[in-house]
């Protein structure tokens, strides 16, 4: 199972007791807030897209979606999300489970949106549909060996 990798990954790191296992889901960005008391925006969603033969990982603020025209200009292609069947295969998670640690080898890359840095801290996913960790954007951004921030969603700013 995945979360038991993850666990592992945080274990190596002086971080398991923060891996949260919830007795509710959090399989989408609405049961993952309810389940940890914030809002929505905090949860720190994984989206996994095809990027040649393989795959890329984009994390995002729970209210972000992703801009079409953002994501051609950042990485050259359109965006085409994993198909169900390739989602656990490449990433090495399930779906309401996919997160930026622990993946599948050979290790798609991780990138990370802008629309996280509005908050100190944030939540992403474990490898299970009931897990969460409370990251900093600095813990997060190293746990996941990102490889850099983007901005490639839409509808998370604050109407001016």
């Amino acid at each position: 199972m995945s979360i038991e990798r993850v666990r592992a990954y945080f274990a190596s790191l002086g971080r398991e007791a923060d891996v949260q296992e919830l007795s509710v889901s959090s399989a989408t960005v609405t049961l993952a807030a309810q389940a940890l008391g914030v809002e929505e925006a905090r949860i720190a969603k994984t989206l996994s897209f095809y990027q040649g033969d393989g795959a890329l990982l984009i994390v995002a603020a729970g209210d972000a979606k992703i801009d079409n025209a953002k994501f051609k200009r950042q990485f050259g292609h359109k965006a085409k999300m994993l198909s169900p069947e390739d989602v656990q295969r490449l990433t090495g998670h399930t779906i309401g489970g996919v997160c930026p640690f622990a993946l599948a080898q050979p290790e798609p890359p991780v990138y990370l949106d802008v629309s996280l840095q509005r908050f100190r801290t944030v939540f992403p996913a474990c490898g299970s549909s009931n897990s969460a960790i409370e990251l900093t954007c600095d813990e997060l951004c190293t746990y996941a060996h990102a490889q850099q921030w983007v901005d490639v969603c839409k509808g998370w700013q604050e109407q001016a």
